[in-house]
């Protein structure tokens, strides 16, 4: 997101979702508050109180205003990393505009230093924006998949309008509407607008060209095209039906083709209506409501957490940008001396191609033990730079005892989540991951541990352009 102004740096330098070099160092909270939806989406089944699924829409509690007040100030003083409250489901936020409200309301009194953001399909949105800008709420999501309406009638099969359903090509042209409405409203406000849009193969994925494009225009700061979740299990329409989700290259290929001048959203974990924590990780569990109510929080409780919170940020976003100074300056002579006594005087650096590599990242840092991560970020490398692409998520190979109980059925399922990448960058593996993820066609790396992954990437990709591997096109390789 280079060339933003300050002040848009200001308003995204600590919000997860907006920005992906926060979302390594900045917590978010969803309250679930919301169980009423005004559309039904053939990718949605709402479901209550399943700790087994990652996905929108899903929730263990559902909490009234005051609970999701109290569970906020809990979880706000447990993780001083906390910056964002936002509300997204497990149904739509403005179709329960007294439940969203009163939230936010409240929040805004005892937390004023927590951003507050909405996620919503759009529906009912126009009548909200003048609410939302009340609020300060300054971050709101809209999920726009389709700008067609015969697209949109293959995703939705009715909207709740004017106190009666309306189904087909109808409903999706009356969606379409407010949702296009209500983006120009925001944008009229200020309101920073972040774009969700499901890629469904043979439904819309070629038409998200075209809705990139018109919200682009219109003022979207930030697009975030994600695949469909279908498994059959999850119980959607589009799941029972069998239709497939993307692969991560087909994914990678339409981002790609939408980014263009407009920023793109590579680092989203399609996050359950009552996820905590981190991206990428789910610590609700914790702060389940029988354990918050049991909690003193007073005044003074409230006031003490949010000093902490304040000192974590200065210093947080204090490393923050004297990282980004780091990198706008030029290397000392002496370390471009270095660099270039490493490199082979013949070798073309221009001519490498990128690489797409799988880190096991903590906090912006290659520090997670391959046999512990539960998900690799994505990297395209080339000897300028690398750029987050995506993320893998897989199953825990290593549990930390003597042994890794199903670990060869997990391993296999691993590396096959890791299918076209070349490199996996981690603080440590083991010697019977290593032989299975080499033999695989992919290179395992445990030679960075603790370093920026920009760096770490960097510094692998011209090794292996030293070692004459980038000459050609990727090796294709056999998946495990």
């Amino acid at each position: 997101m280079n060339g933003m102004s300050d002040d848009i740096r200001r308003r995204v330098q600590d919000h997860p979702c907006y920005s992906e070099e926060a979302h390594h160092h900045f917590a978010r909270m969803h309250a679930a508050v919301a169980p009423a939806c005004n559309i039904q989406c053939h990718y949605c089944n709402r479901k209550y109180d399943c700790a087994n699924e990652s996905r929108p829409g899903v929730v263990s509690e559902l909490l009234t205003p005051e609970q999701a007040v109290k569970k906020t100030l809990a979880v706000a003083a447990a993780i001083p990393r906390m910056s964002v409250l936002g509300i997204a489901g497990p149904g739509d936020p403005l179709a329960n505009p007294e439940r969203t409200f009163a939230t936010f309301r409240s929040l805004a009194e005892m937390a004023p230093d927590i951003k507050l953001c909405v996620s919503t399909n759009g529906l009912a949105l126009p009548d909200s924006v003048e609410e939302l800008a009340q609020h300060n709420i300054d971050h709101v999501t809209i999920t726009i998949n389709c700008v067609d309406p015969d697209v949109g009638a293959k995703i939705y099969p009715w909207i709740f309008w004017k106190n009666q359903r309306v189904f087909g090509r109808e409903a999706a042209e009356i969606l379409i509407g407010q949702q296009q409405k209500g983006l120009e409203m925001l944008v009229a406000k200020g309101i920073l607008v972040k774009v969700n849009s499901v890629m469904i193969p043979g439904v819309n994925d070629e038409h998200l060209k075209e809705v990139s494009r018109i919200v682009k225009a219109k003022g979207a700061f930030l697009h975030n095209v994600m695949p469909l979740i279908a498994e059959a299990e999850h119980g959607t329409f589009y799941g029972v039906m069998g239709q497939r989700s993307p692969s991560p290259d087909e994914l990678k290929g339409l981002q790609d083709a939408c980014e263009g001048d407009m920023n793109m959203m590579r680092h989203c974990r399609q996050c359950r209506a009552d996820a905590v924590g981190l991206l990428g990780e789910d610590r609700g569990a914790e702060f389940t409501m029988e354990k918050v109510e049991a909690m003193v929080i007073d005044e003074e409780f409230s006031r003490a957490a949010m000093a902490r919170r304040k000192e974590l940020r200065d210093k947080v976003t204090a490393e923050m940008d004297a990282k980004r100074a780091r990198a706008r300056a030029p290397a000392p002579v002496q370390q471009q001396v270095i660099t270039l006594h490493r490199r082979p005087a013949s070798a073309d650096f221009s001519a490498g191609r990128p690489v797409l590599m799988a880190v096991a990242a903590k906090g912006g840092l290659v520090a997670e033990h391959f046999g512990h991560a539960r998900e690799f970020l994505v990297y395209e490398v080339t000897g300028e730079g690398a750029k987050l692409v995506g993320h893998r998520k897989t199953d825990l190979y290593c549990d930390g005892g003597d042994t890794c109980g199903d670990g060869e059925s997990v391993l296999a399922k691993t590396i096959r989540a890791l299918e076209g990448c070349e490199v996996v960058l981690c603080s440590k593996i083991g010697f019977e991951p290593w032989g299975q993820i080499e033999a695989a066609g992919i290179a395992p790396n445990g030679e960075h541990p603790m370093e920026e992954i920009g760096t770490a990437a960097v510094a692998v990709w011209h090794e292996m352009l030293a070692a004459g591997k980038l000459a050609h096109a990727a090796p294709e390789r056999q998946v495990a």
